[in-house]
């Protein structure tokens, strides 16, 4: 569709037309071109929706992208397109984007499925990784220096080795398999078609201190972690310090699981998503 200021914005969906919204927001890097739970949408009456952020994808940048910006274009996209009961989900660097849409009364619902946290919030400080700390002092120094550099050097070959790198061995079966690595690289490319500035701009975004106070968020959010996960870029607590911070959080944390939980229990995830919606 064309925004209000004659901007591109592009999208994925899945499941029946008049299913219920889930907008999808992906994780690093990635155009919704991979979506998730395809095989259950349809029996749950869901329509799940990934945009690509803007500079990713098909979708064109936004000369000063922000957390509150892609509010903007979320609003104009849920009003051009009539959509009511519109529910979320935020995967890895995701979650920011789905809870700045909760912040602003956007959803009714969330779930944060192996979520990034507010890794700058002091709390989380002394919970990080050395290296990911050290990036999060880089963007506080100058995050125009920071942005300049990640727009010259990261690629999508580079962050797919870097995303096994950092994955559990019971991510990696999946994520190295046939069908769903070659899934998961288009997503990517496609992502980084544009170059690697949207990428750039989402890192200063996401780690930087966020716009929207979690605290403040009044809607159900369903916090979703594996206790397998080894990402040094996602909750390093496994969504302890979010669950403290919403009012309104279910956290659940499966032993079992990885990183990877949103395609190993997509089901799951979709169906305690849609019971925070009362249809007639």
């Amino acid at each position: 569709m064309q925004l209000h200021d004659d901007r591109r914005l592009a999208w994925s969906e899945w499941g029946p037309v008049d299913g219920i919204p889930v907008l999808f927001c992906p994780g690093a890097g990635m155009s919704g071109w991979l979506g998730f739970g395809a095989s259950d949408v349809p029996s749950l009456g869901l329509k799940l929706i990934a945009i690509d952020r803007p500079g990713l994808g098909l979708s064109d940048p936004h000369p000063s992208k922000t957390l509150s910006s892609w509010v903007d274009d979320t609003r104009e996209f849920i009003q051009t397109n009539n959509l009511d009961n519109v529910l979320a989900v935020g995967f890895s660097q995701g979650a920011p984007f789905a809870f700045a849409l909760a912040g602003q009364g956007l959803v009714e619902a969330i779930a944060i499925v192996s979520g990034q946290d507010e890794l700058a919030h002091p709390h989380l400080r002394p919970l990080l990784h050395p290296d990911v700390a050290g990036m999060i002092a880089a963007v506080q120094q100058d995050p125009v220096a920071f942005e300049q550099h990640f727009s010259q050097i990261a690629t999508a070959d580079g962050l797919w080795q870097l995303i096994i790198g950092m994955s559990a061995e019971c991510d990696r079966i999946l994520y190295e398999s046939e069908t769903f690595g070659a899934a998961y690289q288009r997503a990517l490319q496609e992502g980084f078609s544009q170059g690697a500035q949207g990428y750039a701009r989402d890192l200063i975004n996401t780690f930087s201190l966020w716009t929207v106070k979690l605290e403040d968020i009044t809607v159900p959010v369903d916090l979703w972690y594996g206790g397998l996960d080894t990402s040094t870029v996602h909750s390093p607590d496994f969504g302890a310090t979010l669950a403290s911070r919403l009012p309104n959080a279910s956290h659940t944390i499966n032993p079992e699981e990885g990183g990877s939980i949103l395609w190993t229990k997509s089901r799951d995830i979709l169906a305690k998503l849609k019971a925070h919606v009362s249809t007639p």
